[in-house]
């Protein structure tokens, strides 16, 4: 389900069956790193929305979560536990992060951070651009059944 009036909607309705949320974590760069984080966020884009139509029904996939890449890891945290907190008030029991900055790797504070290396989309064309997610989302799609599992 995808953030938009009609799926938040349907959620609203089915909240009990729709358990899990997704939020891409994309940071925001000036100068000479812009041109990668906007990479990054191409593909975190593009990776979520075909992870969503895997799953259609069962998660939310939100807005990403952005954030100036020169904040202290600190503050950037500490914002991220605020979204965290809020989606459990709301009732979801699962709750995964997807990222390509690989600086959300070396942190403990909150679970469920999924690194990806990113990968270069601007001079692919469409069809393989999608059977590279389509690669990528086999894979996530695993680690995410393996993490249902084992939080219940």
């Amino acid at each position: 389900m995808l953030w938009n009036s009609k799926d938040v909607e349907v959620y609203l309705k089915e909240q009990e069956f729709i358990d899990t949320a997704v939020v891409p974590l994309l940071p925001i760069s000036f100068g000479p790193e812009m041109k990668q984080a906007a990479s990054q966020g191409e593909f975190i884009d593009l990776l979520s929305m075909h992870l969503e139509r895997q799953f259609k029904g069962r998660m939310l996939l939100f807005p990403a979560f952005t954030y100036l890449s020169t904040l202290e890891k600190e503050q950037q945290m500490n914002m991220l536990q605020n979204w965290e907190v809020k989606l459990k008030e709301t009732g979801f029991k699962h709750i995964f992060y997807l990222t390509s900055d690989s600086s959300w790797t070396n942190q403990d504070k909150v679970k469920n951070i999924i690194w990806l290396p990113s990968v270069p989309l601007e001079h692919m064309d469409e069809q393989y651009k999608h059977s590279i997610m389509e690669d990528q989302v086999k894979q996530l799609i695993n680690i995410i059944v393996q993490k249902w599992q084992t939080i219940k």
